[in-house]
């Protein structure tokens, strides 16, 4: 009779000890996954990316800052196609045709949610110039303009510029952001934090001069550029300008965009910048500002030190602009094939009137390369 007691009294304590061990790991599952909703909501994140306040950040650290926010608010699968390998071949994907994502890497704004879309702005605010009619403006206009095309041709659009990572933002690490559509290209590359490439550029717009689009009035992107170019040539004595005068006419850029075959010439052409006097090698200065005060302001300004410094060694020529008079700025850059080049031991930009795809009238094409730093390091 006691061993049966024995037995169930056994029994019992087994059967309560389990029930306890069972509640203390149910208990135990609980406790984690609150926790895990508890970090969850403390930080979004999506994948390897979680977004953060970056205000407080400068330079290469905020740019960093703000990709990883706009990563964050991807998909893994979003992820995997903006964020692809640095190397020679995806850095020369880039071009000047209306061409989406066929001829360029990452992913397309039509793709992106409003909040995607507004992360992806503001990071592009951050890595360009924040002057009026440069940077993030010159680049807001010229998707602008693509829409406005868009009314009067298929295949034109701000939906169709993309955004790319070529390696994985980082402030010790190199990687390279791309922005880029139908008429822009931003190519920026970091390195251990620091901004070690600026090229390739393109920027380009049509119509050129102002236009109307959904009730706003844009001056026209590019006329800065234009204008500078133009007072650039406009200071040379008739002289000056024989000598610049290069052979040959161009339809486009030498160095067009997504050019992966192309070469800048070794032997310079035009004249030579310190054979020029002051105040006209100072409109050559400007109109190499116009081009690098499109990136973020600190590297603008550390990038424009480095072409000063070489200024003397730099070339100005320029082919066609048959109706040009000396002397007078205005005439200058007005019609087909008109061409200009700055061509100094580092800087190149070439800016060139063609006719227009889908408007009457002259468009502008215009590419900015670095000798030195194009592709720098692959």
């Amino acid at each position: 009779m006691k061993n049966r007691i024995y037995l169930k009294v056994f029994l019992l304590a087994v059967l309560f000890s389990g029930v306890s061990f069972a509640i203390s790991c149910s208990k135990s599952a609980d406790d984690d996954s609150s926790d895990a909703e508890t970090a969850t909501g403390a930080s979004e994140s999506t994948g390897n990316y979680a977004e953060s306040d970056c205000s407080s950040l400068t330079g290469t650290a905020k740019i960093v800052c703000l990709a990883n926010n706009f990563l964050a608010t991807l998909s893994e699968s979003q992820q995997s196609s903006a964020v692809i390998a640095l190397n020679l071949t995806n850095a020369k994907r880039w071009s000047n045709l209306p061409c989406g994502l066929s001829c360029r890497n990452g992913i397309a704004f039509s793709s992106l949610s409003t909040s995607q879309l507004a992360a992806a702005k503001t990071l592009a605010q951050a890595a360009f110039g924040t002057g009026t009619g440069e940077g993030y403006d010159e680049f807001s206009q010229i998707m602008t303009a693509d829409d406005y095309l868009g009314l009067s041709a298929s295949g034109y659009s701000s939906g169709n510029y993309v955004i790319a990572f070529l390696g994985t933002p980082s402030t010790t690490g190199k990687w390279q952001l791309q922005i880029g559509g139908h008429h822009y290209a931003q190519n920026i590359t970091y390195d251990a934090g620091a901004v070690t490439s600026i090229t390739p550029m393109h920027e380009a717009v049509e119509p050129k001069g102002s236009f109307t689009y959904k009730g706003t009035t844009y001056t026209g992107p590019i006329e800065s550029e234009h204008t500078a170019m133009q007072e650039m040539l406009g200071a040379l004595s008739s002289t000056e300008l024989a000598t610049a005068k290069i052979s040959g006419t161009f339809s486009d850029c030498l160095m067009v965009p997504g050019s992966t075959s192309n070469t800048m010439p070794s032997t310079k052409a035009g004249i030579k910048v310190s054979a020029l006097s002051s105040a006209t090698q100072a409109k050559v200065l400007t109109a190499i500002a116009a081009w690098v005060n499109d990136v973020d302001d600190a590297t603008a300004a550390s990038y424009l030190a480095i072409y000063q410094n070489e200024l003397a060694d730099t070339y100005v020529g320029y082919a066609s602009n048959s109706s040009a008079t000396a002397g007078t700025a205005s005439s200058f850059l007005t019609a087909n094939t008109d061409y200009v080049r700055i061509d100094g031991p580092s800087v190149w930009i070439e800016f060139v009137c063609q006719n227009g795809v889908v408007m009457s009238g002259i468009h502008y094409h215009t590419v900015m390369r670095d000798h030195k730093r194009d592709y720098i390091g692959l």
